[in-house]
């Protein structure tokens, strides 16, 4: 059965202390346990639970199994002007992560344009990072992500787990303001949404589960059948299975982001994951940077972007006291 919580709150500065112990514990360096930490506090900060310090114990498993690693760094396959292939060497994706952004970020702004193909990271975080770090270098940026080894939705019109929650991403900078960035899972929900929701956190939308009988539902139970005691919820022994957004179109996209980040980067698909010794969890991403400097020698397109803002937002609520937001402003709005 699910869990019932009371919620506590936690003081940040004593979760960062508690997440880089328990990080150091396991073989990180402080550097490391200190990046790892602050990038999951900043997801809950941004109100991202499912990627934020819930996700602690289960790095602490993958590194004692032996499947993530700590203190690794990017090793270079194959690179030319504007590319570059990667290995993550099954390593804390908050590290591996930014090491990529940070390479993908200096060939654009020599040659404009780049391209990152990573493959074999650990699990990368919250997606938006990434391109709020190439933000920062005035650099615009698109990423492409799925999740091998973890089988967890099922495509539009079948029950059994097809895909990952493979999610997409993609960002602009603004001068003197935070960038506009869309970050979402391809399935209606990510896993560490259900997560919280199984444990007496913020409910799941209707439809986004199905069970084994194709009967759509909240429940987050059937993704994670009954749980023992002493385990860790454990999404891929379930008999149900999220869902994709979006119908057919979210279905299509979760599809393609198999190919560009499964197959493309070399990583691997969701396919074949039965023995998962043989294809443990990782993430492949795919990542396309541009710099603005080479599209546009003016403000031009700060001011296009400022201009459209403005229309977007002026359109009329639909409820009352409703309001249009951009994408990533809910996140600012708790940032602050």
């Amino acid at each position: 059965m699910a869990f019932q919580e009371t919620p506590v709150f936690i003081p940040v500065d004593f979760m960062q202390e508690f997440l880089q112990e328990s990080f150091a514990q396991v073989g990180c360096s402080l550097e490391e346990s200190e990046r790892v930490t602050r990038r999951l506090i900043g997801a809950n900060l941004r109100g991202h639970e499912s990627h934020g310090v819930a996700r602690m114990p289960r790095y602490v498993e993958w590194v004692q199994k032996g499947t993530l690693i700590p203190n690794q760094k990017i090793r270079l396959i194959q690179e030319n002007e504007v590319l570059s292939i990667l290995d993550g060497g099954h390593g804390f994706g908050q590290s591996i992560g930014e090491q990529t952004i940070q390479q993908g970020v200096e060939k654009a702004l020599k040659h404009g344009v780049s391209v990152t193909a990573l493959r074999n990271s650990g699990h990368l975080g919250r997606i938006g990072d990434w391109a709020e770090l190439a933000a920062e270098s005035k650099v615009a940026s698109l990423h492409m992500v799925n999740v091998r080894g973890s089988l967890l939705v099922a495509p539009f019109g079948g029950v059994d787990r097809r895909g990952s929650t493979s999610p997409f991403c993609c960002g602009i900078p603004r001068p003197d303001e935070p960038p506009v960035i869309l970050d979402f899972a391809t399935s209606l929900v990510a896993e560490g949404k259900a997560l919280v929701a199984l444990r007496g956190g913020t409910p799941l939308p209707e439809g986004a589960i199905i069970g084994p009988d194709g009967k759509l539902g909240n429940d987050p139970l059937p993704l994670y059948g009954e749980i023992p005691e002493d385990r860790y919820p454990d999404p891929n022994v379930g008999p149900g299975a999220l869902t994709g957004f979006g119908l057919h179109k979210g279905a299509g996209l979760n599809f393609f982001m198999e190919m560009f980040a499964g197959a493309l980067t070399g990583s691997g698909t969701s396919a074949g994951i039965q023995d998962t010794s043989l294809r443990p969890f990782c993430n492949g991403m795919l990542s396309v940077y541009f710099s603005l400097d080479y599209f546009h020698s003016d403000d031009w397109f700060a001011q296009e972007v400022r201009n459209y803002i403005e229309f977007y937002k002026d359109s009329r609520p639909a409820e009352p006291d409703g309001e249009v937001l951009i994408p990533g402003e809910v996140e600012l709005r708790l940032m602050k």
